[in-house]
């Protein structure tokens, strides 16, 4: 099996975009919250971060201007890190097996797709609707 590729925040697949790394952060967590093979005091490790999030105390208070929303960013992290870390493996590698068939079938081009309105069906001419 190939080698599990590792970001600032866990298991990924490497895309190349810091956006996109965030949001298969989130698709995989949010997947390993929603499955059963995940232990249930693991679980409340992200419910945990979020919820320091929510709360109106702070580490460093939230009046220092960039410092105050940093530690906030920080815990989210660290959970985040540790509830992927302490997940079974094997039901993490199964999440990211299905990120990555999903994204590869969102970028792959069919040739075979239904023809859609404006295509000819018949080989005939095409003619545009908007004049």
């Amino acid at each position: 099996m190939a080698e599990e590729k590792h970001n600032w925040l866990g298991p990924y697949i490497p895309e190349g975009n810091f956006v996109r790394e965030v949001i298969q952060q989130i698709k995989l967590a949010f997947g390993l919250l929603l499955d059963p093979r995940v232990h249930p005091l693991t679980k409340l490790i992200p419910v945990a971060a979020i919820g320091y999030l929510l709360l109106p105390t702070d580490i460093i208070p939230d009046v220092i201007p960039v410092l105050g929303q940093m530690d906030d960013v920080v815990v989210l992290m660290l959970g985040l890190r540790l509830f992927f870390e302490l997940s079974p493996a094997p039901v993490v590698q199964e999440h990211l097996q299905r990120l990555v068939e999903r994204v590869k079938s969102d970028w792959s081009v069919v040739d075979n797709a239904p023809p859609g309105r404006n295509d000819p069906v018949d080989g005939g001419e095409v003619v545009d609707e908007g004049k």
